[in-house]
């Protein structure tokens, strides 16, 4: 085995240039899979971590109610920055709003905003006034009558007529669901970069296998048996990957080191879209998916050597050692 790692590394290094392409498209392939996997990690965490800070709650919500309670306005409110900006309005202004109460009769006030919170949620901002519920059903005479209701991490599930419990869980099903989503089509781009970095390898064993004939019958006839002239060539193709980790390794660990202080900004218009954005998603490098990466690269340069390695297995080396190419 010792001697199949010196040789590989002999011809890897001697093959200058086209192992350097090789190895550079390979660990370029690395570094991509793991940043862009890792950047929607740390938006899925984010994304759960806000909407349960804001919307899902087990805890208290983060929406400054305590502004309304301590408010000396009549018909005090908060709303979210997303609503302001759609509607011009900022922290002080007063505007008349209608609402019918619970016999359909309209009615109308002059409400304060007396906050505007700044909140990655849309669901809790878009269209949304948020007013002492006491205050609500004053206003509509649906008196101990709600339409949101957050429980705590004891609360235990019971029948309550028109209300349906749903969990935590099933709250952020939709964000995990998307991630996925997300992932599933970025793993196209990783299929063709892999492709690429992999044809570029299994294209390469071939023209050394071509070439080498000579070399590979001189191997047999010295005593070395087809299985080992095989493995040779298996890990020389694999020391592509070996080679492509430590490049990669270079000049990906300062990138990666690099968005985990800064994040990745997510451009103004992706953060009207609806979704749990946040203005700065950092990525999140977590070991299995680094751990794994490695893994896929290393196994799939291995498979893709292995596979023109095996014609040698049919060469005759006779006709090698004459030089005559088969």
């Amino acid at each position: 085995m010792k001697l199949a790692f010196k040789l590989a590394y002999k011809n890897l290094f001697g093959a200058g240039l086209r192992t350097f392409l090789n190895v550079l498209v390979l660990s370029f392939s690395f570094v991509i899979i793991i940043l862009l996997n890792s950047i929607m990690d740390g938006w899925d965490q984010q994304a759960q971590s806000d909407s349960i800070a804001w919307e899902f709650g087990e805890q208290i919500l983060k929406l400054p109610t305590d502004k309304i309670l301590s408010s000396k306005e009549k018909f005090p409110v908060i709303i979210g920055k997303r609503l302001a900006e759609s509607a011009n309005l900022n922290k002080g202004d007063k505007l008349q709003i209608r609402w019918r109460d619970k016999n359909g009769t309209y009615d109308a006030n002059i409400i304060s905003i007396i906050e505007v919170f700044d909140s990655n949620v849309p669901n809790i901002d878009t269209g949304q006034i948020w007013i002492d519920i006491e205050k609500l059903w004053e206003m509509t005479g649906l008196k101990n009558e709600a339409s949101y209701f957050v429980a705590d991490k004891g609360y235990e599930s019971i029948e309550i007529p028109f209300w349906q419990f749903k969990s935590q869980g099933e709250l952020l099903k939709n964000i995990k669901d998307l991630v996925a989503q997300k992932k599933t089509g970025q793993s196209i781009v990783y299929f063709l970069l892999m492709a690429i970095a992999l044809l570029a390898i299994f294209d390469t064993q071939i023209l050394s296998i071509f070439r080498r004939q000579k070399e590979i019958g001189t191997y047999i006839a010295l005593g070395m048996t087809r299985s080992r002239v095989v493995r040779l060539f298996t890990i020389e193709g694999s020391m592509y990957s070996l080679l492509a980790l430590i490049v990669g390794s270079v000049y990906g660990i300062p990138l990666f080191y690099y968005l985990a202080e800064v994040g990745f900004a997510v451009p103004p218009a992706d953060q009207k879209m609806g979704l749990a954005l946040a203005p700065v998603i950092f990525p999140i490098y977590g070991f299995k998916l680094v751990f794994g990466t490695i893994l896929l690269v290393i196994f799939s340069a291995t498979i893709v050597s292995y596979i023109p390695s095996r014609k040698i297995a049919k060469l005759n080396p006779v006709l090698a050692l004459k030089g005559k190419k088969q």
